[in-house]
């Protein structure tokens, strides 16, 4: 099974929080939705923090990648 983007996570998210907001859900229905939309902003949050690292890195001489320094 094909990994979902992280737009493509976001979406589902919002399309959940929207059904979740209209108050039209069964509580069981609800509770499915709700730890649904956790997991999906826990796979975005881990997401980000990964991109977050990614960019606070830089190629040095060796192209080798580092914790960027400012200075």
């Amino acid at each position: 099974m094909k990994s979902k983007s992280f737009e493509e996570n976001l979406n589902e998210l919002e399309a959940i929080v929207r059904e979740l907001e209209s108050g039209n859900v069964e509580l069981d229905k609800a509770i499915e939705k709700y730890t649904e939309a956790m997991k999906l902003a826990k796979v975005c949050s881990d997401k980000i923090t990964k991109a977050t690292e990614q960019v606070n890195k830089i190629l040095n001489e060796d192209n080798k990648l580092e914790e960027f320094k400012a200075e």
